[in-house]
């Protein structure tokens, strides 16, 4: 049996964030799980960059269901979490079932991948404390609240926390992710 990921999300969830590790892992033969608040069908956003405005713009994307609840996860099951970016983590950090199976993965040092927002959750648990990241460049104070050293840069390797700072750097953030994926927990 493959090893299993977990990706964990919620409604306005940027579409590409969650969709492309999905795939990208399934490709690579991990069998991969998505988890919300609730079994539902999540509706995700499509985060953009447009001439002209101070940030990014924000429309509607793909819907999707999620295959768990939070309630529902139980953390020893999966090898490696994923956790996307958007604007999910602003509520889905205040949901201690979800702080639980966080910290339940940065306590056994499994792999965990984050991009753009997602890590307000793994700050929200204490796991950035004295660790690089990068993030979504708007969120650098919040990081550093946290206790990290923030770096601007695609990609930030920290022992098994892969950080990417948005969708644009999904191939560096991957590359990265799935080299400790393969020393960690290699598809059997």
């Amino acid at each position: 049996m493959s090893a299993k990921i977990l990706i964990v999300t919620g409604d306005a969830a940027e579409s590409l964030e969650v969709l492309y590790p999905y795939q990208r892992l399934r490709e690579e033969g991990y069998e991969v799980h998505i988890a919300a608040p609730a079994r539902k069908q999540l509706r995700f956003v499509v985060h953009d960059f447009e001439e002209g405005f101070d940030t990014y713009t924000e429309k509607p994307g793909y819907t999707w269901p999620a295959d768990l609840a939070f309630s529902e996860v139980d953390p020893g099951d999966y090898a490696a979490l994923v956790v996307p970016g958007g604007r999910a983590p602003e509520y889905l950090r205040n949901d201690p079932e979800l702080r639980k199976i966080l910290k339940a993965f940065f306590d056994t040092d499994k792999p965990v991948a984050q991009i753009c927002h997602g890590p307000l959750l793994t700050a929200a648990v204490g796991a950035l404390s004295g660790r690089r990241v990068t993030a979504y460049p708007a969120l650098e104070l919040d990081m550093q609240s946290a206790g990290a050293t923030f770096q601007d840069a695609e990609t930030v390797v920290d022992g098994t926390l892969v950080s990417a700072r948005a969708w644009p750097d999904h191939s560096g953030w991957m590359r990265e992710f799935l080299t400790v994926l393969r020393a960690k927990a290699p598809v059997t």
